[in-house]
């Protein structure tokens, strides 16, 4: 049970991880890759998409470390570790595929900002 739990919690965090690009591509307006609407998904879709995975992800992490204790056992480490994971995914395939970037290479109005 305890594996489940972890499990659980790590996939939780996974979701809780993707949901943040997307909310940050809603709040500024931009375009961003979903599932539900290809390359091009509007800032609309991002916020539907990322309130989706988080809340999503608080859900099934609540509903597999609830357990009558206050204080979180190591499906917190496993929660963590779900986000660590989907955040250091997300960075290197960005880096290595630039699939949310402006033609393959990152804004002009960004460039004075980030070398």
């Amino acid at each position: 049970m305890a594996v489940m739990k972890r499990a659980g919690a790590f996939v939780g965090g996974l979701l809780v991880g993707n949901s943040a690009p997307h909310l940050a591509t809603a709040v500024t307006g931009r375009t961003h890759l979903t599932p539900l609407a290809g390359k091009e998904s509007s800032a609309v879709v991002n916020l539907i998409w990322g309130l989706s995975n988080a809340l999503g992800g608080l859900a099934l992490t609540r509903a597999c470390t609830r357990s009558g204790e206050r204080r979180w056992d190591g499906s917190l480490i496993a929660f963590e570790a779900g986000v660590a994971t989907f955040a250091t995914w997300m960075a290197a395939s960005e880096a290595a595929l630039r699939v949310n970037t402006v033609g393959g290479v990152m804004a002009k109005d960004d460039s004075a900002e980030f070398p």
